[in-house]
């Protein structure tokens, strides 16, 4: 294991170094991480995750884990509809990101079903069949080891629940990919530095997204963890898919 690597963005680093150097783009984008989700996306994301919690179907009284939940708009929406006699935990890797969510869901008078919970994808402390749904967005490419955290998400879902992946992927228009790749190299980074003053992290994210498997791979690594009737839903000529799987 001492000689492993893996990949952060285009550099390759020891495995044991990724986590860390993922934590240091969080810390340093979590004040801005909101409005520059808006800016980069031109606020499209938030009808990308609409569209995740609309295919969740999660309901009233259900207990519903949202992984790398970051600021909490995700959980937000999730929130609702568990009701009062529900819950939404909210489990994210780095605490800056954590506090961020806690305030602004605070400050949005959400906090009788919401609870935060700092936790690795890879090894979730939570026991066997605990929740309903689990959901993750834009969270699972910077995951080091991406088939150990599928396989803890199985474990936590109760039979019958379902995961939800929404993430970047690979444009399926030709066309598409070209103007796309423009934009993550060129103008990202300079985004990054106008706007959040700091252009490496968002490069990082660019690259990150090149590294992150495609469709197909993704579904075949949900199926390969234990999950059934896996599927995915292109999003924007497929710049963003919803992959879907169940614990039967």
């Amino acid at each position: 294991m001492t000689n492993k690597t893996t990949h952060f963005g285009y550099e390759q680093v020891a495995w044991s170094d990724k986590q860390h150097r993922v934590g240091g783009v969080f810390d340093s984008v979590a004040g801005s991480y909101d409005l520059m989700n808006d800016v980069m996306s031109f606020g499209v994301h938030r009808l990308w995750k609409r569209f995740a919690v609309e295919r969740s179907g999660v309901r009233r009284g259900q207990r519903v884990l949202d992984l790398a939940g970051g600021t909490g708009d995700l959980a937000e929406r999730l929130s609702r509809l568990v009701g009062k006699d529900g819950e939404v935990v909210i489990g994210d890797i780095n605490k800056a990101m954590l506090s961020v969510g806690r305030e602004r869901l605070i400050d949005h008078g959400i906090c009788d079903n919401v609870r935060y919970v700092q936790a690795n994808a890879e090894n979730l402390p939570f026991p066997e069949n605990s929740f309903d749904c689990i959901t993750i967005a834009f969270g699972l490419r910077n995951v080091t080891d991406k088939s150990r955290a599928l396989e803890s998400m199985y474990t936590v879902l109760k039979p019958g629940g379902r995961l939800l992946v929404l993430e970047f992927s690979k444009p399926v228009l030709p066309a598409l990919k070209q103007a796309y790749d423009l934009y993550s190299f060129r103008v990202l980074p300079l985004m990054g530095r106008l706007i959040a003053r700091d252009e490496s992290s968002y490069r990082y994210l660019a690259e990150s997204i090149r590294m992150h498997p495609d469709q197909k791979e993704l579904k075949s690594l949900m199926e390969q963890a234990g999950f059934e009737d896996c599927e995915y839903f292109n999003l924007s000529g497929g710049i963003v898919a919803l992959h879907r799987g169940y614990r039967y």
